[in-house]
């Protein structure tokens, strides 16, 4: 069994899907099991309906307003990069409103509702895919995988919003009992999870590159400071993630095929620029086409 493995990311899902989209329209990959964490998650349900262009548009056109209905951050541009700074009346105002976060995602999920139609999950859950996207179940302490075919359009719906949640900029959503955050914070690649719900072979795609190619910038707020040590904490898990897929491979014979990005894309994922990830798109379509080009032996 084939299976798609796509990472967490934010707004660098854009050139997941554009690898994504090369190995299905291209190499007529024919995956029956999808995962994803995060970003991952919003791309799977539509790759495994084939419906690449509309995913495409919606990545390739969000922007911050697209994500938060309260977005705890400003963006300034300074000698050419993108700096995070606190927006401090958003923020007020949402703990004044009672809540345990900056920011509010609540516009992400109206955007997953209008993206992914009811009609289109039954036809999913009717067919002989998989999805499965990841969750952080703060209150368990514990990583949960939730397949599409177990719940109603509503509740994956909200599994897939929980998902993307990388608190504490978005929202925490209590749901069964439970406090639930971004699936990146338990779990950044389900490669385990696809061999032990019996892929064969596996395509994982990692918005991280292999090896490490910068240092962070000093903080320059509290903000910054917050965002460098997510980033640290799920490379860190990331790493992890990949080593255990490649164990776990190796004992149960199964092949693992990485596609990390060749490149650093972008120091702050949760920026959502759409001149970027349109290119981040193309580029990631133009990588996987270079990585399966294949190589003529040289005649004598």
């Amino acid at each position: 069994m084939n299976a798609l493995v796509i990472s967490g990311g934010g707004s660098k899902g854009a050139f997941a899907g554009g690898v994504a989209q090369y190995l299905i329209q291209e190499l007529n990959r024919d995956y029956h099991l999808f995962l994803g964490t995060s970003t991952g998650s919003l791309l799977v349900s539509h790759l495994a309906l084939n419906k690449i262009d509309k995913i495409k548009s919606v990545y390739t056109n969000v922007n911050n307003e697209s994500i938060f209905n309260v977005c705890p951050f400003t963006i300034k541009q300074k000698h050419g990069t993108q700096n995070i700074g606190i927006n401090h009346i958003n923020v007020l105002l949402n703990f004044l409103r009672g809540s345990k976060t900056f920011g509010e995602s609540q516009n992400l999920k109206k955007l997953i509702k209008n993206t992914l139609t009811e009609a289109e999950f039954l036809f999913l859950k009717h067919s002989s895919k998989d999805i499965v996207v990841t969750v952080s179940n703060l209150s368990l302490n514990q990583v949960e995988f939730k397949s599409l075919k177990e719940f109603s359009y509503e509740e994956f719906v909200d599994w897939v919003w929980i998902s993307c949640n990388y608190t504490p900029f978005m929202t925490l959503v209590k749901k069964s009992g439970c406090e639930y955050a971004d699936g990146g914070l338990g779990n950044m690649v389900p490669i385990e999870e696809a061999i032990n719900r019996g892929a064969t072979e596996v395509d994982a795609i990692i918005l991280q590159t292999e090896v490490t190619q910068y240092n962070r910038m000093p903080s320059r707020n509290a903000f910054s400071l917050l965002t460098n040590m997510f980033g640290f904490m799920l490379d860190r898990i990331e790493s992890q993630n990949i080593k255990i897929g490649k164990y776990v491979a190796t004992h149960n014979n199964a092949v693992i095929n990485f596609y990390y990005a060749p490149t650093v894309l972008t120091t702050n994922s949760l920026i959502f620029d759409k001149e970027k990830m349109t290119d981040w798109w193309q580029r990631g379509y133009q990588f996987a086409k270079y990585k399966n080009q294949e190589v003529s032996p040289l005649e004598n």
